[in-house]
């Protein structure tokens, strides 16, 4: 069985949003068929911005330690957030920012490119949004997403990385119902 890192992106940490009940969705999946599920809510978590290059040297906060191991732990990562302004939310962004310091991510050698310290393990990206995902997709490149996917991700060694687009949001419940199995299913797969 395969050990699962769910990373809660929601910056709302009270829960009650489409992104927890797809998490929610995704997690029971997992462990109906006996995977282990571990959790980061980026939302309840103390994470400072990083606004110095000489911040990114500096050890992290214990929190992001503790979550920095767990993401070592799993050999699979969800992670999902809504999208905001076309892209992650500032808190998800200052949340990976924080987790890369210290080296966490790539490991520097002579190379000019560095080498990515989390190899081995898969990643499925869930973004939520109002706007149609296709909309997303085709006007404007999902850029956001690939920025995350290449930029952070890829760069630190996570492959394959899968994603998922949900759009609008707001929908009515019938496709809601749809999205949760989808990701009780992906969940039971850990893909």
């Amino acid at each position: 069985m395969t050990h699962i890192c769910i990373i809660q992106g929601h910056p709302d940490s009270r829960g009650g949003h489409l992104c927890h009940g797809l998490a929610d969705a995704y997690r029971q999946g997992a462990l109906d068929v006996g995977h282990q599920v571990s959790d980061v809510d980026i939302g309840s978590l103390p994470i400072d911005f990083v606004r110095r290059p000489e911040d990114m040297a500096r050890p992290p906060n214990e929190s992001i330690l503790a979550a920095q191991q767990t993401i070592v732990d799993a050999e699979h990562l969800m992670i999902i957030y809504p999208l905001w302004l076309g892209t992650m939310p500032a808190l998800v962004k200052a949340f990976f920012e924080q987790a890369a310091c210290g080296d966490f991510f790539l490991e520097k050698t002579e190379k000019p490119w560095p080498v990515g310290k989390l190899k081995g393990r898969s990643a499925r990206l869930v973004v939520t949004m109002g706007m149609p995902a296709a909309a997303y997709r085709l006007l404007m490149g999902s850029h956001g997403v690939k920025g995350f996917e290449s930029g952070i991700l890829g760069i630190a060694g996570i492959g394959p990385i899968r994603e998922t687009l949900y759009g609008n949001a707001e929908g009515s419940q019938r496709t809601r119902t749809k999205w949760l199995a989808k990701m009780r299913d992906l969940g039971a797969r850990a893909r």
